[in-house]
């Protein structure tokens, strides 16, 4: 081989792994996005004094922002191109967690989170469509993946970020002797220290876009055919990209008769919507596998990991243990999932995934049930202690005689117009509620402290789910969403499809507090895992396999429909 070739191939595989890096980067803040709050809320009302309903807002404003921005991000990556929208989400994280660290009360706080969610909203639309439409068909499997690896691994760097200030809170508040001022300002060094510590890759990732090459199938959807050579050719050999470049053209000449599209057009035209035949099915599939998705519970057991492990019987620290242990292993599952995407196929890791999530989403609603069951409801009696607005409440009061196991006490109550929610051990010392307006105890139950045996159980179970779903529905997702819509309506599809998903996840993350105080982890588990069975029938019936074709030739699949 000629020096100038090898050169060529060198600057080709130089230029492929700085993609695939400033890419995985973007995967990284988006699973940042997702996980930082974990830990976090083990110590934020602390400092600033929230609602039931204003926590599950903190958590799922993060998914209600990317429900904002999904649908925009594919209609402003369709008119301004997918790099620039790249760097617009990095800035907005960027913004976001500047805002979230200076943040006094629930207001600036819900609008930085929001803003966290917007520029994951962005990130989850274009970097897959990025990914999909810059790498070739015999990588495109394995590259696509690298971005859920590391939206993994972000989930990772989120959760050793919390272990970390929870060990140094703890330490603080175990050495503050009761004190409430250094007990507060240690939980308030916690939860901003976690936000602030994740800015460097937010700073990488937007300088990293500023050098990316545009995505060749939308110059060639511009007419550009020149500039999207040049594009194809920093990443594949020259060879394939003629090739690919040919596949373009015949492609954009199918649609001239019916569009009027010129050599110079914009992207897709009017005559090309979502609602012709050749394109509902495969709209459909790739709606329905991002609504399944979210329907796992997946986002919410991320963002509540951590009190889940502390409701079935973990102490803070080792349910912060917990929480790196499950989110570790997903990233290196997701590693195990990126080697055999492109060896076994999409379809056989998503059908051994949604069988697995299904499994162990059944046996942790066993689990918990079984720990429910023994519950008690006292809710008139601690009622009957509330007088003129103030109750002060012990969980040893409600001790049986002679009973030694520690109990736990779980309240939820309306207090100056807002429901909270408040968890007592009989090893606390009592909790003391004031107030002017009337105090309304909503639901109070008693029962014994899970040992920690069944914590483990738990840890478990989630560790078999996370694992199932990396290996299948993780990994596989962004490339059924990208590979499954076709070039000229690829970018507004994936964005309908997304915000589907994130207004799913969204609902399921808002209504997770006040369903498990009503009615139990167990209630929530099972749900979810029966929508995983309905996940599992689709992979099994509907779903195409995709593997080794490309874009153009999975299109032309779905025309004969």
């Amino acid at each position: 081989m000629s020096q100038p070739l090898r050169t060529a191939d060198s600057s080709r595989l130089l230029y492929s792994r700085y993609l695939l890096l400033v890419s995985g980067l973007g995967g990284l803040l988006y699973g940042i996005d997702v996980g930082i709050i974990a830990a976090a809320l083990l110590y934020l009302d602390r400092t600033i004094h929230l609602s039931l309903q204003q926590t599950s807002a903190i958590v799922a404003a993060v998914l209600a922002g990317g429900v904002i921005s999904s649908l925009a991000g594919g209609l402003l990556a369709d008119i301004f191109g997918r790099r620039r929208m790249m760097i617009l989400s990095g800035l907005c994280f960027l913004a976001s967690i500047g805002i979230i660290v200076l943040s006094q009360s629930f207001l600036p706080l819900l609008l930085g989170r929001l803003l966290q969610g917007m520029s994951g909203g962005i990130l989850g639309v274009v970097i897959p469509l990025y990914l999909a439409e810059t790498l070739s068909a015999a990588t495109r499997g394995r590259g696509t993946a690298i971005f859920q690896f590391m939206l993994t691994l972000g989930i990772v760097v989120a959760a050793f970020t919390g272990l970390f200030f929870t060990h140094q809170a703890e330490a603080a508040i175990s050495a503050a002797n009761g004190n409430p001022l250094l007990i507060q300002q240690a939980a308030n060094h916690a939860w901003r220290g976690m936000f602030a510590s994740v800015l460097l890759p937010g700073i990488l990732f937007t300088v990293g876009s500023l050098f990316l090459s545009e995505s060749p199938r939308w110059l060639a959807l511009r007419g550009r055919y020149a500039a999207a050579r040049t594009a194809l050719l920093r990443s594949v050999p020259p060879e394939e990209a003629e090739l690919e470049l040919a596949a373009m053209q015949q492609s954009m000449v199918a649609l001239k008769p019916a569009s009027g599209i010129t050599g110079t057009a914009h992207a897709a035209a009017p005559a090309e919507t979502l609602l012709q035949r050749k394109y509902v099915l495969p709209f459909l599939l790739a709606c329905s596998v991002l609504v399944l998705n979210q329907t796992t519970g997946i986002n919410s057991i991320l963002a509540y990991l951590v009190v889940i492990l502390r409701q079935a019987g973990l102490s803070a620290n080792h349910a912060a243990q917990g929480d790196v242990v499950v989110k570790l292993l997903n990233c290196l599952i997701t590693l195990l999932a990126i080697w055999l995407v492109d060896r076994k196929g999409r379809r056989f890791l998503l059908i051994i995934g949604t069988t697995g999530v299904t499994l162990a989403l059944a046996l942790g609603g066993f689990i918990f049930l079984h720990a429910e069951d023994q519950m008690r409801d006292i809710t008139s009696a601690v009622q009957q202690q509330v007088h003129h607005g103030s109750l002060q409440l012990s969980a040893t009061h409600w001790q049986a005689s002679g009973n030694q196991a520690t109990q736990v006490l779980t309240l939820l109550y309306a207090l100056d117009g807002k429901e909270q929610i408040a968890t007592l051990r009989s090893t606390d010392p009592p909790l003391v509620l004031a107030s002017t307006r009337p105090l309304t105890i909503r639901r109070a139950r008693i029962g014994p402290l899970p040992a920690p045996a069944t914590g483990w159980l738990i840890t478990i179970a989630l560790s078999l789910f996370i694992a199932s779903f990396a290996i299948g529905p993780g990994v596989v997702v962004w490339l059924m969403l990208s590979e499954l819509m076709p070039t000229r309506i690829r970018a507004i599809g994936m964005g309908i499809a997304l915000l589907l998903n994130l207004a799913v996840s969204t609902l399921i993350a808002d209504l997770f507090l006040p369903v498990v105080d009503h009615f139990g982890y167990s209630t929530m588990f099972f749900f979810w895992s029966a929508c995983t069975l309905l996940y599992l029938v689709i992979s099994l019936f509907l779903l195409p396999e995709t593997r080794g074709r490309t874009l153009e030739e999975i299109e032309r699949g779905f025309s004969q429909y």
